[in-house]
């Protein structure tokens, strides 16, 4: 198994690659994904829901991990940037308009069984 680090940066390289497949085997059966909305998303198949948005309006966008803070051992925090240009779909009102965009997000992962079980975001201002 990889270390924490190297899992988590894999699963977010996986979540670019939209490769939801590979995805599954770093998930629990019981993963759930808490975006910044109080609706959970179950299952890799609702990450792919939820992010397959992103993808829609920004289908250049890249999550790059840059910097990995391991609680105990059941969580880290993930300190990422949002970034892509708005080339597709509307996205939360709006309409494309070719700009880029980039945000920093704050993830608290939870861990069991060696996998991710739970993916909880926080968008930072």
């Amino acid at each position: 198994m990889k270390n924490r680090k190297e899992l988590i940066k894999a699963f977010y390289k996986l979540i670019e690659n939209e490769d939801y497949e590979e995805l599954k085997t770093f998930c629990h059966d019981d993963f759930v994904f808490y975006p910044q909305i109080d609706t959970p998303y179950y299952g890799v198949e609702g990450l792919k829901v939820s992010e397959g948005k992103n993808f829609a309006a920004f289908p250049d966008f890249k999550m790059p991990v840059k910097e990995i803070i391991l609680g105990n051992n059941n969580s880290a925090a993930v300190y990422l940037t949002f970034e892509g240009k708005h080339t597709g779909t509307p996205f939360n009102g709006v309409r494309p308009n070719g700009k880029h965009v980039r945000f920093s997000l704050m993830m608290l992962l939870k861990f069991k069984d060696n996998k991710i079980v739970e993916k909880i975001a926080c968008r930072c201002q």
